[in-house]
């Protein structure tokens, strides 16, 4: 991206943000053994503590003692670990609050980047709250208005809510994902401000990789070439737990790709190393409502295409 020169003369950067949800000890641990392997640090998420109602989507917290001791394991590694709402299930905003408390304790620090549980209900500007004036009942037609009440971590007054927090406590939290490879081509704004959603500092983008299947062919060998030769930032959405680790053995052409990528002279950092240098490289950026329009536009159509969160 024209105006971004990235560190120590690498020609672009790379970075996979890996929601958490159905990771366990026993699919994503082979998955970042290969990637530490091949000099590559990403973010990957947690859910710090283990709720007490039914998941909406399952997997490993991080009251579960031996992984998080593998997390805390990453950690020391050099990858980021961020955070995927408090747990697996809709949580209050006192049961948000002590998860934000947890993660302070066990990493040390404030998660540094978020991505919104698509399963729970207090995300932030989630769901048809991601998007504005008709863009936000074509979301809801799209959805077969299955989630109408759903995102209320942004609204003041609602037992849900906890925007102020995510405020003063985490720095940049995901919302659209693109099928570009390029996130930064498909949203050059990032990291930006929302003045119309202000309980966020900064908002990032993603590209299409929510499963192996899909995050393969986003980082096909032709995919790879053009970020290299446009000099572009990728930052992956993905869950590891989708199918990179099925019966004993890693995904082979996951592995291939992974492989041709690191020979490649990129720069490999967690989501918010990568989101810190474009923002000392070009300032904070406030998005216009006409940048908004297109950002909207452009991700519900990937959506319908696609079906992605």
């Amino acid at each position: 991206m024209a105006g971004i020169t990235w560190p120590d003369g690498k020609q672009f950067a790379f970075s996979v943000f890996d929601d958490t949800d159905r990771a366990t000890l026993d699919n994503v641990p082979p998955v970042y053994a290969l990637l530490a392997d091949l000099g590559l640090r990403t973010t990957k998420s947690v859910w710090p503590i283990q709720g007490s109602g039914v998941p909406a989507i399952g997997g490993a917290t991080c009251e579960d003692p031996g992984y998080l001791r593998w997390v805390l394991d990453l950690a020391e590694q050099g990858f980021e670990i961020g955070l995927h709402n408090a747990t697996y299930h809709t949580s209050s905003r006192e049961e948000t609050l002590r998860g934000l408390d947890v993660f302070r304790e066990l990493f040390g620090a404030d998660p540094r980047s978020l991505a919104n549980h698509a399963g729970v209900r207090e995300g932030i500007y989630w769901g048809a709250n991601r998007v504005s004036g008709w863009r936000a009942l074509a979301y809801h037609a799209m959805t077969r208005f299955r989630r109408v009440k759903w995102s209320r971590g942004h609204v003041e007054g609602d037992p849900l809510f906890w925007g102020d927090l995510c405020r003063d406590r985490v720095k940049y939290v995901r919302n659209f994902v693109f099928r570009e490879v390029d996130t930064l081509e498909a949203c050059p704004q990032m990291p930006y401000r929302d003045p119309a959603r202000p309980y966020v500092n900064y908002w990032f983008a993603s590209s299409e990789g929510a499963n192996v299947d899909s995050f393969n062919r986003t980082l096909c060998e032709e995919h790879q070439d053009r970020l290299q030769r446009r000099g572009g930032a990728c930052v992956m959405y993905t869950h590891f737990a989708n199918g990179f680790y099925e019966d004993g053995r890693l995904n082979r052409r996951f592995r291939e790709l992974m492989e041709r990528l690191a020979a490649k002279n990129g720069w490999f950092v967690p989501v918010s190393r990568l989101l810190d240098h474009i923002l000392q490289t070009r300032g904070p950026h406030e998005l216009t409502p006409r940048e908004r329009a297109r950002l909207e536009r452009k991700w519900l159509l990937h959506k319908l295409l696609v079906g992605t969160t």
